[in-house]
């Protein structure tokens, strides 16, 4: 447990991934460790998607999602859209850079938190790469159990899990 420190006081207390930092209103914001990232990402039902054209310009969209290791898939679905060519696919194919946020919001900011998770997106679009994913996919959500998506599968390889927490 964080030490308690008396308005005004600031403190930084290094750690293995940890550090922690006093704060306005007694609020002890916590670096996440990566489990603790995980653990938090995989509590969300859902995240956000951002990727980013060859130029750099940012898209964000929301998404469902299975964990499996180091790796976060999604798959295009069956939900209306435009096109089945979308500006992630497109953007992924340019800049496999990507991006997943999740996040937790209350009127009480001790309970606050955020994880995001860096990492390089692939796309995958033969049956047997989809597969897998797909039944990671159906194993979380029960839509996907009912109507399975066509794919294709994003898949990114996480390279670094961050997060912070109000407490």
């Amino acid at each position: 447990m964080p030490r308690v420190l008396e308005d005004g006081d600031s403190e930084s207390l290094p750690g293995p991934r940890v550090r922690m930092r006093w704060r306005c209103n007694r609020i002890c914001h916590v670096r996440l460790t990566e489990q603790q990232a995980r653990e938090r990402l995989a509590s969300v039902p859902v995240v956000r998607l951002g990727t980013a054209d060859a130029a750099g310009r940012p898209h964000l969209v929301p998404m469902t999602f299975a964990v499996d290791g180091d790796r976060i898939y999604s798959a295009v679905d069956h939900k209306p859209k435009k096109s089945r060519d979308l500006r992630r696919l497109h953007n992924i194919r340019e800049n496999p850079r990507a991006a997943v946020l999740a996040d937790h919001y209350e009127d009480d900011w001790a309970r606050l938190w955020w994880v995001r998770c860096d990492g390089r997106a692939a796309i995958m679009d033969a049956e047997s790469a989809m597969a897998r994913p797909l039944r990671l996919l159906a194993q979380r959500y029960e839509q996907y159990r009912r109507v399975a998506p066509a794919g294709p599968v994003i898949a990114i390889t996480v390279e670094r899990w961050i997060g912070w927490s109000g407490s």
